[in-house]
C-alpha cells in the first residue's frame, strides 16, 4: 500500500522505505490506474440481520503467533516459518500453493501465494486477500509488521473458522494470502505487488478472473485508532457495499470519513476489470508515523478493531451474495 507523505530530514530513510503505499503512498501514485467508473448496480435485497462472527481475542492470538515467527521478508527464515504456520492452520482445507519467482532489483526470490478455497452453491467466487510478507528494505531492523501484514493474515485465519464445514449458501469464498506485496528496493510499478501481479495474470489466462464477483483486500486494519479510508482506486459500488455493511453493523463512524487513492494488492485486478475494494487504514498513528517503522508492534493493535474490520468484511460478502 502506498501514499506520499511529508517527512522531516530525520525520517528521510523511512521515506525511502515507504513502499506498502497511498503507494501504500495518500494520494494515488503515478503508477496507479484510473478509478473504475461506477457501474449501474442493483442494490442487495437484504432483510437478514447482520451477524458478528469475528473473535477479536483469537485473531490477536493468531497475530502474536505470526509475529513470533520473526520478520517475514523474502528469503528470511521467518518467511518460511509463516508459510508453514498458515498451511498448518489450513490443514484439511482445499489449499492451492501458487509458486512464482520474484525477479527483483535485489535478485531472485521464491514466492508463494496461498489460496484456501471454500466452495459455495452459487457459480462465482469472492476473494478475500491479505499479504503476509514484511518490508525487505527494513530487514536489518527489528521491523515486525504487526499491523502491516500480520494482523490481516490472522484475520483471514479467523474467517476460515466460519467458512469451513458445509457448502456455503452463496458464492465460493477463496482466502488469499499474497506474497511479495512489499517493494524490494523502492516502490514502483515493477518493484511491488509481485504476488498479485503474477496471480492476476495466471487467473486471467485460465479463466478464473471471469468468475470473480468481488475481490476484497484487507490491509492495516488492526489499528487501535481505526479509521478506514475510502479508496478511490477501488470499484465505487463495492466500496458502497462496504459502507452499507459497516452501517448495518453500527460501525460507520470508523469508515470513509476521508478518501484517498491507494496503491496496493488490488491494483492488478483493477487493471483487469475485477470489482474490488481495498479495506485499509492507511493513517497508522498520527500522520502515519507507525507505518513502515519499528513501531509497528502488537501494542498498537486492538482486538476490537479486528472484530469491526472482520465483521464488516463478512457482512460485505453477504451483501455481494444478495445482489441480483
Amino acid at each position: 500500500m502506498r501514499s506520499p507523505r511529508q517527512f522531516s530530514t530525520v525520517l528521510l530513510l523511512a521515506c525511502s522505505l515507504y513502499a506498502c503505499a497511498r503507494d501504500k503512498s495518500g494520494s494515488a501514485s503515478a503508477e496507479a490506474p484510473p478509478t473504475q467508473p461506477a457501474a449501474s448496480q442493483p442494490p442487495p435485497d437484504s432483510t437478514r440481520a447482520p451477524q458478528a462472527v469475528v473473535n477479536g481475542a483469537r485473531t490477536m492470538q493468531y497475530t502474536k503467533e505470526i509475529i513470533a515467527c520473526g520478520p517475514r521478508y523474502l528469503g528470511s527464515p521467518g518467511h518460511k516459518k509463516v508459510e508453514d504456520y498458515l498451511r498448518a492452520h489450513l490443514k484439511g482445507d482445499e489449499v492451492e500453493n501458487d509458486t512464482f519467482t520474484v525477479d527483483s532489483p535485489e535478485g531472485n526470490f521464491p514466492g508463494h501465494n496461498l489460496i484456501a478455497k471454500f466452495p459455495g452453491k452459487k457459480d462465482g467466487i469472492i476473494v478475500i486477500a491479505s499479504h503476509y510478507d514484511t518490508n525487505y528494505p527494513l530487514r536489518k531492523t527489528s521491523f515486525i509488521g504487526a499491523n502491516d501484514g500480520a494482523a490481516t493474515s490472522a484475520l483471514l485465519l479467523e474467517l476460515a473458522q466460519h467458512l469451513r464445514g458445509s457448502k456455503l449458501e452463496g458464492y465460493s469464498v477463496w482466502l488469499l494470502w499474497t506474497d511479495a506485496e512489499e517493494a524490494v528496493r523502492t516502490w514502483t510499478a515493477t518493484d511491488s505487488l509481485y504476488g498479485t501481479r503474477h496471480l492476476a495474470e495466471v487467473w486471467e489466462k485460465d479463466g478464473t478472473l471471469k468468475r470473480i464477483k468481488t475481490f476484497l483486500l484487507a490491509d492495516m486494519i488492526g489499528d487501535a485508532d481505526l479509521d478506514i479510508q475510502r479508496d478511490t482506486n477501488s470499484t465505487p459500488w463495492v466500496e458502497d457495499l462496504v459502507l452499507e455493511a459497516a452501517t448495518r453493523l453500527g460501525y460507520q463512524s470508523h469508515f470513509f470519513a476521508q478518501s484517498t487513492g491507494v496503491s496496493d494488492d488490488h491494483l492488478p485486478f483493477v487493471e483487469r476489470g475485477v470489482p474490488v475494494a481495498d479495506i485499509i487504514d492507511i493513517d497508522y498513528g498520527y500522520n502515519n508515523v507507525f507505518h513502515h517503522t519499528v513501531q509497528d508492534t502488537i501494542d498498537k493493535l486492538s482486538p476490537r478493531s479486528l472484530e469491526i474490520s472482520g465483521d464488516v468484511i463478512w457482512e460485505t460478502v453477504q451483501l455481494v451474495n444478495e445482489r441480483k
